[in-house]
């Protein structure tokens, strides 16, 4: 009997942590389910496989870093590290380096995408540099996958360098400095979220710099006045990205201390499996163009699943019909689902697996929402910025779950849940889903539809008959639903009400 009551006890879980780890699952699962097929089937079934080209090799970037990250933590922090720290310091600093360098030289010089149309380089199957049309590779993506791994080498080196010297292997929870980096990080992206609203790029462009506003002329070259309100934006957010990354490798690295024997491994098993994914993604971009050459070509399946539009351009007019879109959008979303129910019926025997993967994914899912957005489309201008800020937003997510998961089947209470504790938790999770499907609806991107209108500019904002007229609903929404959200949490978390 006492067992039992020890095993019981073991289980039980706060209410207030388990809505994140809901809210958690309920992202990821949303993502891998739901809007990662759907970006891959219209990629796939645009009129030109050239968006296609640049989300796969973005994708590849994404997992491939993620997996060359854990590799380094694996060999820096294994019971038995199998490589010096500073080697991993001096890489880490030069990829860093070198990805500022691709950035700033790709939007300096406007060579963002490679190669360019006037690019004749063993020209095969139409293409500009080998079957490669124009805009295959996106610079700025393959610098920020440079940035990302080079700082978070740096960061694991420094912090094998300092456990080298101390013995203390304990877990001190959310320090002083992980807070401070939370606290900078959030702050900073509400306080740009609300200032985009009000003061849109194009318009504060115009208001200072009349005579160069927005368009790229020979007077003005590429250094216009959008060009510098865009940098200042954008290195604003990625201060608050960095923050918040930082924050989120220092509170994993502090959660695994103690338990390196038992995370390690389900550590590493996540980080093996992110490689081949990444050379799939890899491959396709790789490939792409041959295979829907010789696909068109075979009788009964290029016309089923293979669109042209010239016949005299194939396969550079060419793009999936919906079918095709169709059967690997099931495919991403089979595999999605079959991960998640995986995750759900291990979480009793493997939860560290469970958890650390879970911690990674959401991660990597952040991050790639920022490298296959990470292109300026005159269709969607503000684009890149929205998925800096949707990149933020998902690792600031990631942090909290990380918090939370110290002792997160620790009793912090034997208040049982009640009416008031219903409402409350039925409230605050549907406070979170209408937020957050309002904070969805500010990204222009073309994959998505707005459900709630945005468009910044109210304040400072291009003024013109042609010009889309400022909504500042989708803010709204965000603003007034998550501060409810966030006091009915608080009274959750108050009251200590247990599973």
């Amino acid at each position: 009997m006492q067992q039992a009551q020890q095993r019981e006890t073991g289980e039980r879980i706060s209410w207030a942590r388990a809505l994140i780890f809901g809210v958690g699952f309920f992202f990821i699962a949303a993502l891998l389910v739901g809007q990662l097929p759907s970006f891959v089937n219209l990629e796939m079934t645009s009129s030109s496989l050239i968006g296609f080209e640049q989300a796969m090799l973005a994708l590849a970037f994404v997992f491939l870093a993620g997996f060359l990250v854990v590799q380094v933590i694996v060999m820096l922090f294994d019971p038995k590290p199998v490589a010096p720290p500073i080697i991993f310091a001096v890489l880490g600093v030069i990829a860093a380096v070198l990805g500022v360098v691709v950035i700033f030289w790709s939007v300096i010089t406007n060579s963002q995408f490679l190669p360019t149309a006037t690019t004749n380089w063993n020209s095969l199957l139409g293409g500009t540099f080998l079957w490669f049309p124009a805009g295959a590779v996106d610079m700025v993506a393959l610098g920020i996958f440079l940035l990302f791994v080079g700082l978070a080498w740096l960061f694991y080196a420094v912090m094998a360098m300092r456990e080298r010297d101390d013995p203390d292997r304990r877990d001190p929870g959310a320090t002083r400095s992980v807070n401070r980096l939370l606290a900078i990080g959030t702050l900073m992206l509400v306080f740009f979220m609300l200032f985009f609203a009000f003061v849109s790029p194009n318009g504060l462009a115009t208001q200072l710099s009349p005579t160069c506003p927005i368009a790229a002329t020979a007077k003005c070259g590429v250094f216009t006045g959008l060009f510098w309100v865009n940098t200042a934006y954008n290195l604003f957010l990625s201060v608050a990205v960095i923050c918040l990354l930082w924050a989120f490798v220092l509170r994993l690295h502090y959660l695994m201390r103690p338990t390196r024997k038992t995370t390690m491994a389900g550590l590493y098993a996540v980080g093996v499996n992110l490689a081949p994914i990444g050379m799939i993604c890899l491959l396709a971009w790789f490939a792409i163009y041959p295979f829907v050459g010789w696909l068109h070509s075979v009788p009964g399946l290029g016309n089923y699943f293979i669109v042209c539009a010239r016949k005299s351009a194939i396969p550079q007019s060419c793009a999936f019909g919906q079918e095709g879109g169709d059967l690997i959008g099931a495919i991403l979303t089979t595999n999605g689902f079959v991960i998640m129910m995986a995750a759900v019926w291990a979480w009793r025997t493997k939860r560290n697996m469970v958890v650390i993967g879970s911690l990674v994914v959401a991660t990597l899912l952040a991050v790639a929402t920022l490298l296959t957005h990470s292109n300026v489309d005159l269709a969607d201008p503000y684009q890149g910025m929205v998925a800096l800020l949707l990149c933020g937003a998902g690792v600031l997510l990631a942090t909290i779950w990380t918090n939370v998961s110290r002792r997160e089947f620790a009793v912090v209470g034997e208040k049982p849940l009640g009416c008031l504790g219903m409402w409350l938790l039925v409230g605050t999770a549907l406070c979170v889903y209408i937020a957050a499907f309002a904070f969805f609806s500010i990204p222009g991107f073309h994959e998505t539809e707005t459900n709630i209108p945005f468009f910044p500019g109210a304040l400072i904002g291009i003024r013109s008959k042609t010009a889309i007229s400022p909504a500042l609903d989708a803010v709204v929404v965000v603003v007034i639903i998550g501060i409810l959200a966030a006091v009915q949490f608080y009274f959750l978390m108050r009251n200590r009400y247990r599973v």
